[in-house]
């Protein structure tokens, strides 16, 4: 493993129990925990049913499924076979508890995207939230995504937009240059040993290693950053720039 993702994995699992519990945050005593599926009507980004109808008996793949709630929400929607990958022990322990909790097939592995403990052609469906960011190499990670999808597989990929990550939104000025894609280390907490490391690719190497890797890209969407969704603009305490600029870029893509 090498010493970016060691340093990520550990900080994973250090910063697991306090990231979930800001999930879990507005839970109310005796409901579930959310678990939106990025297929589902309450996902995040828009729905593209001209592309997927529904993942109903499809066999599904979560890539970096973190605490599992893409997972194990598209297992609410019926999916065939779910399982999802992450190099974080500590998150998977999240994953089982929310599976158990909901009450759903769901199968969690340890594993590296770049290196997926999964065998070819295996899914019709992939999706990844917020991971592709802490990849250094974008090629031999989308090639293995395409190595496990059937042709025709579908998948959906969304990762902070780097035009947001390169801002500081509260003083509305570029930190650095938009096209600075090197290695950028994050303090999530002074009380954690590792640090998040992360590579911010701009949006033509995404969609352009997408296509190196043998995908299709059918639509690409640039979202607000969802924290916009819940508030009120005119009343609203975050950051004005937050409406201007796209939180993140979401790509839908077809194994071809």
């Amino acid at each position: 493993m090498t010493e970016h993702k060691h340093e990520n994995q550990q900080l994973w699992n250090e910063w697991s129990d306090d990231f979930q519990a800001l999930w879990n945050a507005n839970t109310v005593d005796g409901e579930l925990p959310p678990a939106p599926s990025p297929f589902g009507s309450d996902g995040p980004g828009e729905p593209q049913p001209d592309i997927l109808d529904s993942v109903a008996e499809k066999d599904y793949v979560e890539l970096g499924c973190g605490g599992g709630q893409a997972s194990v929400g598209t297992a609410e929607l019926g999916a065939e076979t779910v399982v999802g990958v992450d190099i974080s022990g500590e998150q998977l322990q999240h994953a089982r508890q929310l599976r158990d909790f909901y009450g759903v097939d769901a199968q969690f592995l340890k594993g590296d995207i770049t290196n997926l403990p999964l065998p070819d052609d295996s899914f019709d469906v992939a999706s990844s939230e917020t991971v592709y960011q802490m990849i250094k190499h974008l090629g031999e990670a989308f090639r293995e995504v395409h190595r496990v999808l059937r042709d025709g597989g579908i998948f959906v990929l969304s990762v902070p937009h780097p035009i947001h990550e390169s801002l500081d939104v509260e003083k509305e000025i570029f930190e650095r240059s938009y096209y600075d894609t090197g290695r950028r280390e994050i303090t999530i907490n002074d009380d954690y040993e590792a640090n998040l490391i992360a590579f911010d690719h701009t949006v033509a190497d995404l969609h352009n290693s997408l296509v190196d890797a043998g995908f299709t890209v059918k639509r690409l969407l640039e979202p607000r950053h969802h924290q916009t969704t819940l508030d009120d603009r005119n009343d609203s305490d975050l950051p004005e720039l937050l409406w201007k600029v796209p939180g993140s870029v979401r790509f839908w893509a077809v194994a071809e």
